[in-house]
């Protein structure tokens, strides 16, 4: 009878997951459980930064954690908020490439990107 309760009680729970996820697919919404509700009206095109100088190098950052063009968009800002610092990120390659005119500390990098919520895996 136990056993019974239980499987009842996931096929509630799986049935209600997946008529939830039927829905918000007919409603348009392209990432479910998005923290934007799927549908970030900004996770367009940002405006690229200039930097002040020149590009004096590159770092590679792989960042887990991201799952959507909002994900996208929130690294993307806080990494830009940095002085001196330009990125570029990809959610399919879960990287950000930043640019830098002046010499960034890994530590500064990894701090910002893990106060958004995000968690670098590597720099290079």
């Amino acid at each position: 009878m136990e056993n019974v309760i239980v499987v009842i009680l996931l096929v509630l729970i799986v049935g209600g997951a997946v008529a939830y996820l039927i829905r918000a697919k007919k409603r348009g919404v392209k990432c479910v459980g998005c923290p934007a509700g799927g549908n970030c009206p900004s996770a367009g095109r940002l405006p690229v930064k200039k930097l002040d100088g020149p590009v004096i190098g590159k770092k590679t950052l792989k960042i887990s954690g991201m799952h959507c063009d909002h994900c996208v968009l929130a690294v993307t800002m806080v990494l830009n908020r940095i002085d001196g610092v330009r990125a570029e990120v990809n959610l399919s390659r879960g990287k950000a490439v930043v640019s830098f005119d002046r010499e960034i500390p890994d530590s500064v990098l990894t701090d910002t990107v893990e106060k958004a919520g995000y968690h670098v895996i590597s720099i290079s």
